[in-house]
């Protein structure tokens, strides 16, 4: 069994990751596309969580049949999916392996490879919500969240603060890894997908996974719409609350964050079953159902395309470069153009997806 709605969620997350990984021009986005600079929430940090909530939506489907084959099929295959994904995001970040160097290409040292990073949290948020999945009930689920959300929030007022330079995710990334091994672009060595930070992200799926066992038990009806639609606005409202002592902050994946996006995923899913799967409003679905057949293989070709689009030069500039200064922002201004830009590239990334899922082919992991 399977529902449109949380396919279409799948392929809307996918959509604006796309969008929001892809600016023409990083100075000269609108603001809604920019993940909040330190505390606070943006559209755009709703986009990963969700990813994440979507992760744990497909698990209550496709863990069936492993859980029924028995412990040693289910673990074989959850650690060859969550080994391979985490693999696909290292040699992401790796890739092209080789820089220059004086003028001479070498191969680019492991040494400075950044380790952790979006496929890898959605690898190790897998992994462990699965075993979790595997040997305790929706109440334990429940009581795991619980004590992970508050557990953090101790671990991170006890080992540090909650600045980017005193945080108590950055303290044990440099003591396990050392600073080659993080992501720069904050300024300073710091890895917003953090080891420490993966442990309330696992929330984010776990909560995926029970709200899509509940829709499955219960099936699409108006009173499942209903009872989701008030949880999803309590935990919004809880993750408010919890704001004014714990801020709502992606980077560090705070506590009061999870709470927040969860609810958020909740009302919006809801609102999908209702218009999708009630109404039958869906003509305008197939768009998203596109990324939402191939989606790890469309985000890693968005992810290789844009890094390959800096390699190469056209003239002096990258060809990145060269085609925001020389056809978007002619075209359309440093704003827009900058949309018009990630827009271009999320259409030609839909348009592979499109052509897939004509010929039927979906790469799976």
């Amino acid at each position: 069994m399977r529902f449109q709605a949380i396919d279409v969620l799948r392929g809307i997350t996918v959509t604006l990751m796309i969008i929001v990984n892809s600016p023409g021009n990083h100075e000269t986005t609108f603001a809604p596309l920019l993940h909040a600079d330190w505390h606070g929430f943006t559209p755009t940090d709703w986009v990963f969580p969700t990813f994440l909530f979507v992760v744990g939506n497909a698990m209550c489907f496709s863990l069936t049949s492993s859980l029924a084959a028995g412990a040693r099929t289910y673990f074989y295959k959850v650690v060859k999916r969550a080994s391979v994904i985490f693999l696909l995001g290292f040699l992401m970040y790796w890739f092209p392996f080789v820089q220059q160097i004086d003028g001479q290409w070498a191969l680019k040292p492991l040494a400075e490879t950044r380790i952790f990073g979006v496929l890898q949290r959605i690898a190790l948020c897998y992994l462990f919500a699965s075993v979790l999945i595997y040997f305790i009930k929706e109440k334990g689920l429940l009581i795991f969240s619980a004590v992970a959300l508050v557990g953090y929030w101790l671990l991170l007022l006890s080992f540090g603060d909650l600045s980017l330079q005193g945080n108590a995710v950055l303290k044990l990334d440099m003591w396990l890894l050392g600073s080659k091994h993080l992501y720069l672009g904050e300024g300073l060595p710091f890895d917003p997908e953090g080891l420490l930070s993966t442990l309330p992200a696992i929330v984010n799926v776990v909560g995926g996974y029970l709200v899509g066992k509940y829709i499955k038990e219960r099936g699409v009806t108006f009173e499942t719409i209903a009872k989701l639609l008030m949880a999803g606005v309590l935990l919004a409202t809880i993750g408010l609350v919890w704001n004014w002592g714990f801020p709502i902050n992606k980077k560090l994946w705070t506590s009061s964050f999870v709470l927040y996006t969860v609810g958020l995923d909740v009302i919006i899913l809801s609102l999908l079953l209702y218009v999708i799967e009630i109404r039958k409003i869906n003509r305008w679905t197939y768009f998203f159902e596109v990324f939402g057949k191939n989606t790890l293989f469309l985000y890693l070709i968005s992810e290789i395309g844009l890094t390959i689009f800096w390699i190469f030069n056209i003239g002096d500039k990258p060809v990145y470069q060269f085609l925001f200064t020389n056809v978007f922002s002619p075209l359309a201004g440093d704003y827009l153009g900058s949309f018009l830009f990630a827009f271009t590239w999320m259409m030609t990334c839909w348009t592979i997806g499109y052509c897939m899922d004509k010929k039927k082919i979906y790469i799976k992991v």
